[in-house]
């Protein structure tokens, strides 16, 4: 990819980048949200039309009329955020358009099945490949989305964020394909914000910046320090080391009396013994493997789902709500981990997303009132950074780090009391990830109660003046600030109890 320009409403979102892949070779592909990385993906499978410059793939020009002629000819792409369907079966799902048939054009469901348990295989998933897909957990379907891709006779592989999903074992597994494919002879495009996978298994790195490409390095030749510097568009002296996260110490002068109480807390089949407590202008963390409960926990507490037993005190009274409205209501805010489907709402505008939980405030006798609506959008777009456009450019169209501080937006703008955030930094590049991070702490420091659940320990170490862990739905340790370090929180992650 040569010189390649991009514009979408006259906003440029690639100038001239590059972007050069050779055969069996794994490039890291990274940068900022709104680096433009997405922007050139897209560009390469057919998502979007190039305005300028030029392509060539396996040697001769290219360009993909859509994202199945791409596949078709050889170049597989995984995204981040799911895109399969939930009601069909894991089997369907990988078959998608191009189901096995048997006489009568009826489709062959034991060769379907067959192959693609032994496809899954291949990745360690052993599953029930009948059963739904809606049924299993966001790590299996990540898998079998991975499954799918490699299932074509890929030329290319291009996987954007594929492990944001995944625990450390299936991390390992995927890494551990990734270089099978290497062996066949497939490229990948590797997108991914966790430096250390990067180190792992890529061979050159391509860094954007602005919509540009403004290094290419093999990973040996660049340390991490000189990489995120690049990305930031730095000066070495000026990157500062300040451990892992952009997290400043709290002095904890500013935290308050008890905000809420939560006392073994029953959800379905996921938890069912969970306990913990917010204090006023506190960060208190929520740790744990995936599935121990950490996602159900906030959803009760927010009331998004029906605990089964247990008790709830919220700013002082007993909190029987029926549902998130009352949890609004009550002065609670909720962001998703999952910002495409239980966030953002991807075609209505910056504006519109800001200010739907406080629509009610804004509309009188069924009228909006777009003067105030304006004043509100314009004060916290300049107030937390959100780059776009402008407050009606349609949200879909921002990077991931931007739509996230949309949404913190929309509930910031409800003066809440408490904010819970699950996976507030998840898929967001360094950058971004160090202005929320500093946001949430400023937040904190104002007086706001903040629950955070993260997989990430050294956001949860650094940047918790509480944590809770969770273990197989049960809380199992508390630690402070003080008395808190990666090893103690993952003993009682793996163990069931502090060290």
């Amino acid at each position: 990819m040569q010189k390649i320009s991009k514009s979408f409403g006259g906003v440029p979102a690639l100038i001239e980048a590059s972007l050069e892949v050779m055969p069996a070779e794994i490039m890291a592909l990274v940068g900022q949200n709104g680096a433009g990385k997405s922007t050139m993906i897209k560009i390469l499978n057919g998502a979007y039309v190039r305005d300028e410059g030029s392509i060539s793939f396996n040697g001769t020009p290219w360009t993909a009329a859509s994202p199945q002629q791409a596949q078709r000819a050889g170049i597989s792409t995984i995204f981040q955020e799911i895109n399969l369907i939930g009601y069909r079966s894991v089997a369907e799902n990988i078959f998608l358009g191009r189901e096995p048939k048997r006489g009568f054009g009826l489709l062959d469901w034991a060769k379907m099945n067959a192959e693609s348990a032994a496809l899954l295989k291949r990745f360690d998933v052993k599953v029930d490949v009948r059963e739904p897909l809606e049924r299993f957990s966001t790590a299996i379907q990540q898998m079998v989305a991975i499954a799918r891709a490699v299932s074509f006779d890929a030329r290319l592989v291009i996987m954007d964020e594929p492990t944001s999903s995944l625990d450390e074992a299936e991390v390992a597994v995927l890494l551990r394909t990734i270089r099978q494919l290497k062996a066949e002879g497939v490229a990948v495009i590797f997108v991914s914000h966790k430096l250390d996978e990067l180190y792992e298994v890529c061979d050159r790195v391509t860094i954007m910046r602005d919509g540009r490409t403004v290094q290419v390095s093999a990973m040996k030749d660049i340390s991490k320090l000189h990489l995120v510097a690049a990305m930031l568009g730095r000066d070495l002296a000026e990157v500062k080391k300040r451990g892992a996260t952009a997290f400043e110490e709290s002095s904890g002068a500013n935290i308050g009396g008890e905000l809420l109480q939560a006392r073994n807390i029953a959800v379905g089949h996921r938890v069912h013994d969970a306990s913990l407590d917010i204090r006023k202008g506190e960060i208190v963390g929520l740790a744990g493997l995936l599935g121990s409960g950490r996602t159900e926990t906030a959803r009760a507490i927010f009331a998004a789902d029906a605990k089964t037993s247990g008790d709830i005190t919220f700013n002082g009274q007993p909190a029987a709500f029926k549902g998130p409205a009352d949890a609004i209501k009550a002065g609670m805010g909720y962001c998703s981990e999952d910002r495409k489907a239980q966030g953002i709402v991807p075609g209505m505008s910056v504006a519109e997303n800001l200010t739907l939980a406080l629509m009610p405030a804004l509309t009188r006798s069924g009228m909006l009132d777009e003067a105030k609506q304006r004043e509100v959008v314009d004060r916290f777009i300049k107030e937390i950074g959100i780059k776009c456009a402008g407050p009606d450019q349609k949200i879909r169209e921002l990077s991931g780090g931007n739509q996230q501080k949309v949404l913190l937006a929309r509930w910031l703008c409800m003066n809440p009391k408490l904010l819970i955030l699950d996976e507030p930094t998840r898929g967001i590049d360094v950058g971004a990830k160090a202005e929320i991070q500093m946001l949430i702490r400023r937040l904190a420091s104002n007086g706001l109660g903040v629950l955070m659940i993260s997989s990430e320990l050294e956001e949860i170490v650094e940047g918790a003046d509480r944590v809770f862990v969770l273990r197989e739905g049960k809380t199992v340790a508390e630690f402070d600030h003080q008395n808190m370090t990666e090893s103690k929180v993952m003993h009682a992650m793996a163990h069931g109890h502090d060290t």
